[in-house]
This record gives structure tokens, sequence and C-alpha cells, in this order.
């Protein structure tokens, strides 16, 4: 039984082949490790500020008070937020959730706690 090589992650090609603990892809030169492999991953796990892991659907409480731009009011610490969505990080903001109030907003995993 053959092991399966993972597609390269630059271009996504399926024709990847082992060179010693390195793969390479012929497609388009690229060469990476298992490790880059590992730490990408690790690094794509969003965590709150207790360091546990953040998932699609997680209930969450704000741990300290928000200021809002374009608002004269602010997300009070302790504000539950219910189904949160986890999102490729944009100006450090990678959770898209619905917040009553406020709307639909973009918050920062190390601002909350989840429950």
């Amino acid at each position: 039984m053959t092991a399966t090589l993972p597609n390269c992650p630059q271009c996504e090609s399926e024709y990847t082949y082992e060179d010693g603990t390195s793969y390479v892809c012929p497609m388009c030169g690229h060469e990476w490790t298992q490790a880059s492999i590992d730490e990408a991953t690790e690094a794509a796990i969003v965590r709150d500020a207790n360091g546990n892991e953040l998932k699609d659907g997680d209930t969450v409480t704000v741990i300290r008070d928000l200021k809002v731009k374009g608002s004269s009011s602010a997300i009070k610490q302790g504000t539950k937020v219910k189904n949160i969505k986890i999102v490729e990080p944009e100006d450090g903001h990678d959770i898209d959730c619905k917040i009553p109030g406020f709307g639909q907003i973009g918050l920062k995993s190390e601002l909350v706690k989840k429950i």
C-alpha cells in the first residue's frame, strides 16, 4: 500500500514527490517539509484569550469594553456572542459575528473567551 503524498501548498498540484526529507513539486518547483506543513496548520488554529481553540458556532464572551468605530456606545465586558464564525484575519479580526445592538462585526480572538 502506497502512502499518499500531500498536494503542493503553493500551486495545489497533485504531482509531488519525496526527495529525502523534503517534498518537491515538479510543476512550480516549490520545496517544503512535513514540519513546515505542521507549523502552518498550528498557526491556522484560532485561540481565545485563555488559549482555548475556537471553532465556528462557539459562544464566547467579551473580556473587556470595546470601542466601536462610528458608534457612540461600546461593547461592554461580559457581552455574550453566540454562533461565531472563524474567518481569515483582516486587520487582526479573525472572528465574524452578530452582536445585538451593533449588527455584523469583526472581533479579535484575543479579546474573547470561550464559554
